[in-house]
């Protein structure tokens, strides 16, 4: 079943067109041969009914009473009217007043309880279904009432003949509307098959272009389309873009791995060769030492390395959802991982009662809060403070330390960085700020750095708030 299921799904499209028709054709087909079988039986009642009713009329006009029995001479022109339905055995049937034949079938018996009412409307006049020698047929009625001396009564002439000619007619419509239905049914197969190739044209297009390219160009389709066929233009724009900016994250990061740790790794292994090479005991112990706190520091730098990294992947893949910026903070608090950094300052969490619900990742916001507060706790003053609030449709994440921060001078700096997308290459806190950077870039938000009126120093996660929250 699966297999099958996968089959169809790779037939082309101007099949599935093509068969979407046919199957619509001969659902049509079948509608339509049933319509004008009915139309057509219907239309070869109404005219060889006019025939047989004409027929009978001229046979009832010819009727007169001599000597007070009627007498008739049958009229040609009756059976000329008949002669139009060469292939059609007739009868006729004169009945007397008494319901005696006076000449004709006597075979060609009236149904009983007969109203005799035709459509026209004139008593003694109408049509009924019978059979002729055991051959379906249809027969007229038409009566004349005689008032006079001799013969006062009402004669009825029946005039009847078989179906072959109004049948072969009723096929005759029947088959000429299945000869259009099938040319105009051809017609748009091949209508359609030619807008569906016309169609696929901008695809191919697409693919041609595509095709073309060279691997490491991303840059946007330029491509004039349809506006249906935009939508995949935008789609796989936009899937180049994400794809942009993944591929200049990794080499943002091998860039910065080079540029980062070639330093610290030199360092490393000069100190390594300086205590081999040393003899003095207490010589060796700072030179440990150092070793020590240099592996610490490129510790630290790897870990915001891989954290970078990490919040720009989650940036452009990871689900967007309603995140309440009070637990955020909470949770960054509750984890105590800036203890381990600065276990004498005291961190103190400031949030309101009222939700600060942005559409972001939860994860991300955690490792740019966490930044923050570790730069807080490296460069800035006790006492720290994290927290989250709401001021109109903003929305924000901050930490607030007691220090005067950077000068006006370094403080434009870093922004000019930002906004060149260079700060990733700037080490110690420098980094940990452009991780916050990025973050607050891919949920559409921005990084501030304020000095306050209170002369302490700001760091905050600026959003645009959910719709519907208010502070």
């Amino acid at each position: 079943m699966t297999d099958l299921l996968r089959r169809l799904a790779t037939v082309s499209l101007t099949t599935r067109v093509a068969f979407g028709i046919a199957i619509l054709l001969v659902l049509g087909g079948v509608i339509v041969s049933i319509a004008a079988f009915a139309y057509g039986r219907e239309a070869a009642r109404t005219a060889y009914d006019r025939l047989l009713l004409g027929a009978a009329t001229d046979i009832a006009s010819a009727l007169s009473v001599q000597d007070g029995r009627p007498e008739i001479e049958l009229p040609v022109s009756a059976f000329e009217l008949l002669a139009l339905a060469p292939e059609d055995r007739i009868g006729y049937r004169i009945i007397g007043p008494g319901g005696e034949t006076l000449t004709g079938y006597s075979e060609l018996v009236l149904p009983a309880g007969r109203a005799g009412r035709s459509a026209a409307g004139r008593q003694g006049e109408g049509f009924f279904d019978g059979s002729f020698f055991g051959e379906p047929a249809r027969f007229a009625v038409v009566s004349r009432r005689f008032a006079e001396r001799t013969l006062n009564g009402t004669i009825k002439v029946v005039v009847g003949q078989t179906l072959r000619a109004r049948n072969a007619m009723a096929y005759d419509i029947t088959r000429k509307a299945l000869y259009v239905l099938g040319v105009s049914g051809l017609a748009m197969v091949l209508l359609a098959v030619v807008v569906v190739r016309s169609v696929m044209t901008p695809l191919q297009t697409i693919a041609g272009g595509l095709s073309a390219r060279d691997p490491h160009d991303l840059t946007p389709l330029d491509t004039a389309v349809p506006r249906e066929t935009e939508v995949m233009i935008s789609a796989l724009n936009g899937f180049m873009a994400r794809l942009d900016r993944q591929m200049n994250s990794m080499r943002h990061l091998i860039s910065d791995t080079a540029h980062q740790l070639r330093t610290p790794v030199a360092a490393l292994r000069a100190q390594a060769d300086l205590f081999a090479d040393e003899t003095d005991l207490s010589r060796k112990e700072r030179i440990v030492e150092r070793i020590q706190s240099r592996s610490a520091s490129l510790g630290r730098l790897l870990d915001q390395m891989l954290s970078q990294a990490l919040v720009i992947h989650r940036g452009d893949s990871a689900r967007r959802e309603q995140v309440d910026l009070r637990d955020i903070a909470l949770d960054v608090l509750e984890e105590g991982d800036h203890a381990v950094l600065n276990p004498d300052c005291d961190v103190q969490l400031e949030i309101g009662e009222t939700p600060v619900i942005v559409p972001a990742d939860a994860p991300s916001l955690k490792e740019a809060l966490k930044n923050l507060l570790n730069n807080a706790l490296k460069y800035g003053c006790a006492p720290v403070r994290i927290g989250a609030g709401q001021d109109g449709d903003r929305a924000a994440l901050w930490v607030e330390d007691a220090g005067a921060g950077p000068d006006d001078g370094t403080l434009a700096d870093l922004g000019s960085r930002f906004n060149k997308g260079t700060l990733s290459r700037q080490a110690g806190s420098g980094l940990g700020l452009a991780i916050a950077h990025s973050v607050a870039s891919s949920f559409g938000g921005s990084l501030k750095l304020d000095k306050t009126a209170g002369g302490t120093f700001k760091a905050s996660l600026v959003f645009r708030a959910a719709a519907g929250r208010s502070s």
